[in-house]
């Protein structure tokens, strides 16, 4: 397995995040995290990245996380996160090959893994534009690539978390970044994500990781976790599910 995570607890303050989670991910396996605002899901994610600490166990590759040194992991992790501030005036080249400062090649070679990163992402049209003119869906791709950029040369199958992805982007680059991070976990990578939209889950998961109050209280395949009745107890909303006319996954209605 890529990251195991055992009685896994978060507390900030006098509030309870994580409540005793224990979970294991596994490479060419992309698992989507559901849940209301407010339940756990950027923070269980803030765990495995290591921005936080957990009061459980944490490994990854079979190795405590206290084994590992974060430029060795960031070699094979890469972690998107939720807001990415940068107020210089890079190019859209220079943000991205940012990512390259991990890999031990020449700027030749990361200026090729950029390249193709930029134009799996697309935003290599946006190349020689400075970072701070993008729209937020712009830069939101730029920074996927720049995290695609880093991961690219890792010697172990590579783990990609990203927190909320789609959240900035039209549909068009909805669908294609969720592509492109399954076609990443088909390759072999632990792809691990937070979405907020059930139906782009449906669609694009292996796994979906249903949390609610700090708990999981679904997990398993698309059809497993996504039913009426769990909907409505974790989101307090009424739903209809119908099943896509040509790709049989779920399809809910509000």
């Amino acid at each position: 397995m890529s990251i195991e995570i055992r009685n896994a607890s978060l507390t900030l303050g006098n509030k309870r995040l994580l409540n005793n989670v224990s979970l294991d991910f596994h490479p060419k396996e992309m698992t989507l995290l559901l849940g209301p605002n407010g339940t756990g899901k950027s923070s269980l994610l803030k765990l495995l990245s290591r921005e936080w600490k957990t009061e459980g166990a944490l490994s990854f590759y079979g190795k405590p996380s206290s084994q590992w040194r974060d430029d060795v992991l960031a070699k094979s992790m890469g972690v998107l996160p939720q807001y990415s501030s940068l107020s210089f005036a890079f190019t859209v080249r220079e943000v991205v090959e940012l990512g390259g400062l991990t890999l031990a090649l020449s700027q030749k070679e990361i200026t090729e893994i950029a390249e193709k990163k930029m134009q799996d992402t697309d935003v290599f049209h946006l190349v020689d534009r400075p970072y701070p003119t993008l729209s937020g869906g712009e830069k939101q791709r730029v920074h996927f690539a720049r995290v695609l950029t880093q991961i690219a040369a890792s010697p172990r199958p590579p783990v990609l978390l990203l927190d909320e992805p789609t959240s900035a982007l039209d549909i068009r680059h909805q669908h294609h970044t969720l592509q492109v991070a399954k076609q990443l976990a088909y390759q072999g990578a632990t792809v691990i994500a937070v979405v907020h939209d059930l139906n782009l889950a449906a669609r694009y998961a292996d796994r979906i990781l249903m949390l609610h109050s700090g708990a999981i209280i679904a997990d398993g395949p698309p059809l497993k976790v996504l039913t009426s009745k769990n909907i409505e107890d974790v989101y307090g909303w009424p739903v209809e599910i119908l099943m896509h006319p040509l790709h049989q996954y779920p399809v809910i209605l509000a």
